[in-house]
């Protein structure tokens, strides 16, 4: 039962909200939050109801038109879903928040409404074809244009078709990672893949909302913070009370964005490089050129080495020249490669540069001199150390997952773990299960050490002493990016 909008036209509610708050012409912040509590057939919830009425209140007070959207039959879902189509524009930033059931299949994501069936084993098409697939809210607001699209989803828990007596839909509850997200998206997750999100801490715990949503609405007030640094506050707060509590509950959140976005007050000048950013405006870069030339900016990738850091620029168009600089300072030439460009007939500009292993975050300026030889740019980007390094190390382990672990032979009692090791800074917890799909033992890693992060300490151990009778080892990290791997198994 949609208990607010029904009181009027869908359009007329879109429009009545809308004009209470006010909001730049040139970019709205437009917001639905629907919680589900009185579901017919699965187990009944009790806070999702008040998750979606803090959350509005929360962002009502960040400049969002909020629609709150209450016990949704599947028809009401799709009716709320096209208020808040019609409701953005272009260049909107756009906030999707879900508090009920959801349910993974196949590595996809259904949010339930209150009227799904209670399915048994066999019966998953009953739930594609009932359930809203969360992908396809994704692909609704690229549709619309949006250039910040944020959804946060508090629906991992327990399986809720799972019943006594009768063989469930196979699942634990907790929904599945989203790693494969278009640019301008930023999804967080109440919970990890495989785990399940508290409603309570205890049962004297009278608090109106889930643990999650409490300390979420919260660090989203908090002015000059950035989403990534709401996402890893909040995270550290849910696990701590989870853990206080017995129970393991790690928020996790995938950053596709290209700007830093602050959505209460102004970003602070240590989390946008010093340079103040522009006012109200849900996305704020440290510094955006014009228009017509941000078609043509360059991509720059870092990558550290023993010596240093090593930047490399990725151009839309062929280049005569590249040059950089970092603060006032003159630019500076890459310098040209020993190669033709057989576009320009000319040679190739060095698309490279180094910096020092101790520099420190900055704006690095990148011009290039076109093929018709003008100049174009400068173009601002970001160099922020201690996230390049995870970013570069999170690449280098999904590339080489097949090296994690290591057998010291058939019959050794030795499990190597060099390779996590030397790329510890990216890893946020390493977990292993011994003879076991499921990893329930943590790995010690040494601290980061951002100075020379793949040295591995003397004094560290890099084996495991097993039983030589282990057969296989599954394996599980945590990111520090607040993303978790797939489970891998490695064998004798």
């Amino acid at each position: 039962m949609l208990r607010r909008c029904r009181r009027m036209t869908m359009m007329a509610a879109i429009a009545a909200m809308l004009s209470a708050v006010p909001l730049p012409a040139a970019a709205k912040r437009v917001a639905l939050l629907i919680g589900n509590n009185d579901y017919r057939a699965l187990p009944r919830l009790h806070k999702a109801v008040n998750d979606a009425r803090t959350m509005g209140d929360t962002l009502k007070q960040l400049g969002f038109a909020v629609m709150v959207a209450e016990n949704q039959t599947r028809q009401a879902f799709s009716q709320s879903l096209l208020a808040f189509d019609a409701a953005l524009d272009p260049g909107d930033t756009a906030f999707f928040f879900y508090a009920g059931h959801g349910f993974e299949i196949g590595g996809q994501n259904f949010l339930l409404p209150t009227d799904v069936p209670a399915v048994t084993a066999g019966q998953e098409e009953l739930v594609r074809d009932a359930a809203m697939q969360a992908d396809r809210i994704i692909e609704r607001l690229q549709n619309r244009g949006v250039r910040s699209s944020i959804l946060v989803f508090d629906a991992c828990r327990n399986n809720p078709f799972a019943r006594s007596g009768v063989r469930a839909l196979g699942g634990d509850g907790g929904l599945a990672p989203m790693t494969a997200l278009p640019e301008g998206v930023f999804s967080v997750f109440s919970a990890g893949p495989r785990q399940t999100a508290l409603d309570r801490l205890s049962d004297s715990d009278t608090d109106p909302n889930s643990v999650f949503t409490r300390v979420f609405a919260k660090q989203l007030l908090q002015p000059g913070d950035t989403l990534v640094q709401v996402a890893q506050r909040t995270r550290r707060i849910v696990s701590e009370l989870a853990e206080a509590a017995g129970h393991r509950q790690v928020p996790v959140y995938f950053d596709q964005m290209v700007d830093d976005v602050v959505l209460s007050g102004a970003a602070r000048a240590d989390s946008a490089a010093g340079e103040p950013p522009p006012a109200k405006l849900a996305a704020l870069p440290v510094q955006r050129p014009p228009a017509a030339a941000a078609v043509n900016a360059p991509i720059a990738s870092f990558s550290r080495h023993n010596g240093g850091w090593a930047v490399s620029f990725s151009l839309a168009e062929p280049a005569l020249a590249i040059s950089w600089r970092i603060g006032n300072g003159e630019f500076r030439e890459t310098g040209q490669l020993d190669a033709l460009d057989s576009r320009t007939r000319k040679r190739m500009p060095n698309p490279s540069m180094q910096l020092p292993p101790d520099a420190g975050a900055a704006t690095i300026e990148v011009r290039y001199v076109d093929a018709n030889g003008d100049m174009q740019g400068p173009f601002p980007i970001k160099f922020e150390p201690e996230a390049a390094l995870i970013r570069d190390q999170r690449k280098i382990l999904d590339m080489t997952a097949t090296s994690w672990l290591a057998f010291g032979g058939a019959n050794s009692s030795l499990l190597y773990y060099t390779h996590l090791m030397s790329y510890r800074c990216a890893i946020r917890e390493a977990r292993i299960g011994i003879d076991s799909a499921v990893p329930d033992r943590v790995l010690k890693l040494p601290p980061c050490d951002l100075r020379d992060p793949v040295r591995i300490p003397a004094d560290a151990q890099p084996y495991l002493k097993i039983a030589p009778t282990t057969q296989q080892v599954s394996i599980e990290l945590s990111y520090r990016d607040g993303s978790v791997s797939e489970i891998k198994t490695f064998r004798k």
